[in-house]
């Protein structure tokens, strides 16, 4: 049983692949047989689709309506391409759907929690296509973008409350980091730095929902956060060394997260949530709850 990247890395060499060293977890931990786990997979793979795809078209309605209709003005803004391509902007329209479904009370599928629901969902669609994945290799990749986070939530956290938003959006992608790598046919050396390049890439990022909702900043970093797995994973592929081991990134996490002031970790009482435009939404909530 692993607890670590690096132990992890022992096992997959003996088990033959990094998916086979989770999965045999998986199947010792949770007395599940193979085809238990792969059926589990496929149920939240659908999750994941479908949120990552029922705001483009239809803007979700929730509380405030803070971030009703991004997806949609992402999707077609992604058909020019802009400055990202279209790649980049296809995950950012995928990441915010499910961004949506959540505030509007949806089914989402929380990896590694609701708040940061449409990281995986918007990289894996956007890996998957881009090479041509099959089924079972899509969920393979999630298997391992499972065993990542599970090392992450043992020797961090993933809770803004206690960790601030790198401890959410950014323990996403760096599971969604290790997935592409997974299906792009990398190494172990390049999934752990693609998971090290991703938590740097957001290391001290703060929690501080506006008005307290799970809507503001956190669809824009569920955006912004799918696209640092994607660019980290294509930097590890490059051959880049991300020279701080994922195990000693995941434990600079922790201290950072545990440094963190109260009124950054999902109080709102710090970052964009304090400003006087935040404020005012608060109290025009407030006043609207009371009517």
């Amino acid at each position: 049983m692993y607890h670590n990247f690096a132990k992890l890395f022992e096992e997959a060499e003996a088990a033959g692949s990094i998916a086979k060293a989770v999965l045999n977890n998986e199947m010792e931990q949770h007395d599940l047989t193979e085809d238990e786990v792969y059926t589990k997979l496929a149920t939240r793979w659908l999750v994941m689709r479908t949120s990552a795809q029922k705001a483009l078209e239809a803007p979700r309605q929730m509380t405030g309506n803070l971030i009703s209709g991004q997806s949609k003005k992402q999707q077609k803004y992604a058909k020019t391409r802009g400055f990202s391509g279209s790649v980049i902007n296809q995950a950012m329209a995928w990441a915010l759907s499910s961004s949506e479904v959540n505030a509007s009370m949806g089914r989402v599928c929380a990896a590694p929690t609701a708040g940061a629901c449409g990281v995986l969902p918007a990289v894996m669609l956007s890996a998957a296509n881009e090479c041509d994945a099959s089924e079972q290799e899509i969920l393979e990749a999630l298997l391992v973008a499972g065993g990542a986070g599970a090392i992450m939530t043992r020797n961090a956290t993933v809770s803004g409350a206690e960790g601030g938003c790198q401890a959410e959006c950014g323990v996403a992608a760096a599971m969604a980091a290790a997935a592409v790598v997974t299906l792009a046919g990398g190494t172990a050396q390049q999934l752990g730095s693609a998971v090290s390049i991703a938590l740097m890439n957001c290391m001290g990022l703060v929690c501080d929902p506006v008005a307290g909702l799970v809507q503001l900043p956190c669809s824009f970093r569920n955006a912004s956060q799918a696209v640092n797995a994607l660019i980290s994973a294509d930097m590890a592929l490059a051959g880049q060394d991300a020279v701080i081991p994922p195990d000693e990134a995941v434990e600079a996490l922790a201290k950072v997260g545990r440094s963190l002031p109260s009124a950054l970790r999902e109080t709102s009482q710090g970052g964009v949530a304090a400003s006087k435009t935040a404020q005012h939404i608060t109290q025009a909530l407030k006043m609207d709850a009371l009517s």
